[in-house]
């Protein structure tokens, strides 16, 4: 079973400096009906104007993951962390047992987009940690490209969950594939474009809770710019 969950259901905050949409319940903006889904908690969807951003601020007991779209983010955290996020990077912060951190625009002349993606840890407590990889390649439309895993594997940021992060670049008629482990559920999130996926159309900002399919197909109705999330 697929359920879409449209761009335009997601709720919104804006102010002078911040652009921000939130699939899920965040910050001021709560609803019983949409508080994650399994392991996943937050995808929050901001555009910081330059010069500006997120001032130091706590976090703790979370797994959360910077995917830039466009322009740079300057991350620095409590553990020893810190750089610039770039289209392509990942980056993986675990709060554990608490660490501070800011995120500010790099630039002070071009907007930054970016996906803040929050994951629920499998422990409480965990050491605070820092990893910050280039992963995604603008050549490889239709491939899965695994981004974050438990394991580390393939090269990914390791995070403290029985779950794992894809993304995908498709362009207009490409195709990707991926199938779900039996009692396995996944989420969608178009970042940009237009996919069908399994016959139905998303476009950018909408994401999809899947149930029970025993493959997923997607396919680029326009270039398109894709997140899975494999969930226990």
């Amino acid at each position: 079973m697929i359920t879409l969950r449209k761009a335009k259901d997601r709720f919104h905050t804006r102010i002078d400096w911040l652009d921000s949409w939130h699939t899920f319940s965040f910050g001021e903006h709560y609803d019983a009906e949409h508080m994650g889904f399994r392991v996943l908690r937050v995808i929050n969807d901001d555009t910081v104007q330059p010069g500006q951003g997120f001032g130091e601020h706590p976090h703790r007991d979370m797994e959360i993951l910077s995917y830039v779209l466009e322009g740079g983010l300057s991350h620095r955290d409590s553990s020893g962390g810190g750089g610039v996020i770039r289209p392509g990077d990942v980056q993986r912060m675990s709060a554990g047992s608490g660490v501070v951190h800011s995120e500010f625009n790099a630039s002070s002349t071009e907007p930054v987009h970016f996906l803040q993606i929050w994951i629920l840890p499998e422990r409480r407590g965990i050491k605070p940690g820092y990893e910050q990889k280039s992963l995604l390649r603008r050549d490889q439309g239709g491939k899965l490209q695994l981004l974050a895993s438990r394991d580390g594997r393939d090269g990914s940021v390791t995070i403290h969950q029985d779950a794992s992060v894809y993304a995908t670049l498709l362009g207009k008629g490409e195709r990707a594939s991926f199938e779900p482990a039996r009692s396995r559920s996944a989420w969608v999130h178009v970042a940009r474009g237009a996919v069908e996926l399994n016959g139905q159309k998303l476009s950018a900002g909408d994401g999809a809770a899947v149930t029970d399919e025993r493959a997923l197909t997607f396919v680029g109705t326009d270039a398109a710019e894709v997140l899975l999330f494999d969930l226990p």
